[in-house]
């Protein structure tokens, strides 16, 4: 069996690869080619494409790339064409992968969405495109099966992957004192940043963070979560004038694991660091023209998952002017050791992590995959 997985992000390269994995694990015989990132490299070799040639965030920086965007398109088809896969799987990604479903359904190749773009915030136009050129849906957020059910279209809750993902850090001994060593870290307790995974949101919004935690280095030390594919001296432009800092690649779960309180890009991580249990601010902060085509399409009451899945404010969310170091460093000291929104903060994660599932939501969907493609 051949499939062709398509992944333009950094948490679609996460789900991708264990998605593959599991699908591995089911047949082994299975051939691979994809678009992705360092993970799903790890799995099945070199990408057509690697997720840094591909991240374009905001409707400006879109603009300004469309020729690349366009090119990208091409190149896909084409070398679809030439793989001949069984069927196509693709992970979120929707301004790309839409279009790539639209043209598989006039091939006749058989196309699989697993995680749902987020339509259901806004776009919710593109549901009908769905229902037209998606053979399945495979949802992870508990909400979204009775979103399609009012378009008439039937979609499977396979549960969250991020549950595995996690586990599968957990499973695995993880010595604390080697992490500090190697990361020359000291004994003060960390507070984790995550700035996001493309340099211009990091540009915008590392500085806020940093300076809003400016005052709690005689108490804190400061740890950057970086992104695979931005080297540390772009952080260290940043960093240069904060004494107490220091900059992690590839280490996010390691550094949840350990941290005391987070702030937080929203995003993927956001959930990340709820199920770490680590209390923690979201922000978002955009090109000002950006923000506002956002603020009138946008449909939904919350940009955090952890908040959008619990249907209530558990997590603070900071959003354009908002975030500012003066109101991040005020919400900051409520989740820290004695602050008054720290035990509820935890209390709430519990709740999240129920409505969530259990562990198995790459199996689960590789299983029913393979079973609508081999028709048993």
């Amino acid at each position: 069996m051949k499939l062709y997985v398509i992944a333009g992000e950094a948490s679609g390269d996460l789900h991708g690869s264990n998605l593959m994995k599991a699908l591995k694990h089911e047949r082994p015989d299975i051939r691979f080619r994809f678009w992705g990132g360092d993970k799903m490299q790890a799995v099945a070799g070199k990408p057509v494409k690697h997720i840094k040639e591909l991240a374009f965030m905001g409707f400006v920086e879109v603009l300004m790339n469309l020729r690349t965007i366009l090119g990208n398109i091409k190149l896909c088809k084409k070398d679809i064409a030439s793989f001949q896969p069984d069927a196509i799987v693709l992970i979120d990604y929707p301004g790309f992968n839409l279009r790539i479903a639209e043209w598989a359904k006039v091939q006749g190749i058989k196309v699989f969405y697993y995680i749902s773009p987020q339509i259901w915030a806004w776009k919710q136009g593109r549901v009908h495109q769905i229902k037209k050129v998606v053979d399945k849906m495979y949802c992870i957020l508990p909400f979204e099966k009775d979103f399609y059910a009012q378009f008439n279209v039937d979609v499977d809750f396979v549960g969250h992957p991020l549950i595995d993902a996690i586990e599968d850090f957990r499973s695995h001994e993880f010595d604390n004192a080697l992490f500090y060593a190697q990361e020359h870290l000291n004994e003060l307790p960390i507070i984790a940043i995550l700035p996001g995974s493309r340099k211009q949101e990091i540009s915008i919004k590392l500085p806020i963070m940093l300076e809003a935690v400016q005052q709690l280095q005689a108490d804190y030390q400061v740890v950057i979560a970086g992104a695979p594919s931005i080297d540390s001296s772009f952080y260290k432009r940043f960093t240069k004038d904060f004494q107490n800092s220091h900059i992690v690649h590839n280490k996010t779960y390691e550094l949840l694991s350990i941290s005391t309180a987070a702030i937080v890009t929203s995003g993927t991580a956001t959930l990340e660091t709820a199920l770490f249990r680590v209390p923690e601010v979201v922000c978002y902060k955009g090109s000002k023209i950006s923000y506002l085509i956002a603020k009138r399409l946008i449909k939904v009451k919350y940009i955090s998952l952890v908040n959008l899945i619990m249907d209530r404010e558990v997590v603070k969310e900071l959003i354009q002017h908002e975030c500012n170091p003066i109101q991040l460093a005020d919400e900051l000291k409520f989740i820290l050791p004695n602050g008054t929104k720290r035990k509820q903060m935890l209390e709430d994660y519990n709740a999240l992590i129920q409505k969530l599932g259990g562990v198995g939501a790459s199996k689960e969907t590789a299983i029913r995959l393979l079973k609508t493609i081999e028709n048993r």
